[in-house]
């Protein structure tokens, strides 16, 4: 099975989408799994990855509800709040729902860049490690020292690296978050979402400014530990949904590991059960 490890549903009514302002005119409006199947179907995509976009334990319920009645939805990346006293709780119960693989606290909006790591959030960690979920690290280049201390503190936290840490390929900088990937990768056993590359790199992306990131990527992390993602409908404001997936099918090919990458790789990461096509 082809699996897409990173996708989107929202619902604007429902008002907790901080992010989402008519300024980004294609994304506001709300989107479902009907608009999602067609391009699963036509691709020959099994099954996804629901993943948060608002920082609300009832946006959590809303997604687990859809995952309910949507069977291509394999699992949902969640959030709780990490600092509330009630973190630990509110984990356990939430992992009570088979649907439910991970959580995401969406750290690049957070002002302290070591947020991670502060004391009050390790009843958390420890709670997401004692029911198997998955932390999705929404980081940015400037977080990967800080992610890779965390690591070192919980070794035992399955982690996906979302988006590659949002590498800044607009501007071409590549050394220092080569470097701090290079060290996760080497020192940590993270997996690493081939995603979210096409909206960094800008509306003028090409192949050879994609390619010495991907490139890295591959090298460090390698076949074993590198999913693939839409993160759609985002991906759409630099290109429609096919274009990114025949790319990123095109590079995976060249290193002979699409059936990983595309597929059992995302089963590894969040501990789900080989699923049958």
């Amino acid at each position: 099975m082809i699996i897409d490890a990173h996708q989107h549903f929202w619902q604007l009514d429902r008002g907790d989408y901080g992010w989402l302002t008519p300024a980004l005119a294609p994304l506001y409006r709300d989107f479902a799994p009907e608009d999602l199947a067609p391009l699963l179907d036509q691709h020959g995509i099994g099954g996804t990855i629901l993943v948060q976009a608002a920082p609300s334990l009832a946006e959590t319920e809303f997604l687990l509800n859809i995952a309910a009645k949507t069977p291509f939805v394999l699992g949902v990346v969640g959030w709780v709040d990490f600092e509330s006293p009630k973190a630990a709780a509110d984990i356990a119960r939430l992992a009570a729902n088979p649907k439910l693989v991970g959580l995401r606290p969406m750290i690049q909006d957070i002002a302290d860049d070591g947020w991670m790591l502060r004391d009050a959030l390790t009843p958390a960690f420890e709670a997401m490690i004692t029911h198997d979920l998955t932390f999705d690290a929404l980081v940015l280049p400037r977080h990967l020292p800080h992610l890779r201390s965390l690591l070192a503190r919980h070794s035992k936290l399955r982690t996906v690296i979302d988006h590659a840490a949002k590498p800044e390929i607009a501007a071409g900088h590549f050394t220092n978050w080569a470097s701090d990937m290079a060290l996760l990768a080497r020192d940590s056993r993270a997996y690493c979402k081939l995603s979210g590359l096409l909206t960094e790199a800008g509306d003028a992306w090409t192949t050879a400014s994609l390619q010495p990131y991907i490139a890295h990527m591959f090298e460090h992390f390698g076949g074993d530990r590198l999913i693939w993602g839409s993160d759609w409908p985002v991906v759409t404001l630099a290109a429609p949904y096919e274009d990114w997936f025949n790319l990123a099918q095109s590079f995976t090919r060249n290193h002979g590991a699409e059936g990983k990458v595309f597929g059992q790789n995302t089963l590894a990461a969040y501990g789900l059960s080989p699923v049958k096509d």
